[in-house]
């Protein structure tokens, strides 16, 4: 059996460059049949044809002289809507899996406003997930973060060296051995809700960084931000309304 490198292979059937196949595998678009193809330079069978998943284009949720929101699909990083979206610049990010709300400031004067909106805990940020097991109380949960980079990649811990934070997670839909929550945090750190939920056993599905199972994607949406008097809303993707 020939092999190739997964990453060549995928150029040569979609006719792209070589970084071109290599960043499709590394956001996790590309799939032999149901399952997700995760190493690029990985080697693979000459003759495999892979299936790509479709990225979507960022919608424009809102508009005026000093914020621009978008609707930030799956799969894109924050830092390459700020590039789309220049001159404005980013006012807070969202993992590379998560989708929904994205806020990206216009000006000096209400970048400055906004954050401290944040730093007060006067921003509502509202998520939807999907994870594991069966949540039939609402719960919360109030312990510090602490992150670290491991291979430039940024991992989190609950930890008494951390910083304050606070989650509220709330159940929705039950279905088989998962369950469908609304999630409202506050103070924001880094992977905050993926850490919390973890801390308890309720991994969101699709996390494996963070105890998940497998999945197309990580099954979470910033679907709500109110600051400074507005309000944004993304809709719930279609992939979380049939996931049952």
């Amino acid at each position: 059996m020939a092999l190739e490198k997964a990453y060549k292979l995928l150029a040569q059937q979609e006719g792209i460059s070589n970084s071109s196949a290599k960043s499709m595998i590394d956001r996790g678009l590309v799939y032999v049949g149901n399952k997700k193809v995760m190493i690029a330079r990985g080697e693979i069978d000459a003759k495999t044809t892979f299936r790509v998943m479709k990225l979507e284009k960022a919608k424009i949720l809102f508009e005026n002289d000093d914020i621009v929101v978008v609707d930030k699909p799956a799969y894109v990083n924050s830092d390459e809507l700020e590039r789309e979206f220049k001159p404005a610049v980013l006012l807070h990010r969202l993992d590379r899996e998560t989708s929904g709300v994205l806020m990206l400031v216009k000006n000096e004067e209400f970048r400055k406003e906004a954050i401290k909106e944040f730093k007060q805990d006067r921003v509502y940020k509202e998520y939807i997930a999907w994870v594991e097991g069966i949540m039939s109380e609402p719960i919360e949960v109030d312990k510090p973060i602490i992150t670290q980079r491991k291979n430039n990649r940024a991992y989190s811990n609950v930890s008494p060296k951390g910083k304050p934070a606070r989650s509220e997670f709330f159940p929705d839909i039950v279905s088989a051995n998962k369950t469908k929550i609304k999630c409202i945090i506050h103070n924001g750190r880094t992977h905050q809700i993926r850490v919390h939920l973890r801390y308890v056993d309720h991994p969101i599905i699709g996390d494996e960084q963070y105890g998940g199972r497998k999945a197309k994607r990580v099954m979470l949406h910033a679907h709500r931000v109110k600051l400074l008097g507005m309000e944004f809303v993304s809709p719930e993707p279609k992939e979380f309304v049939h996931f049952q």
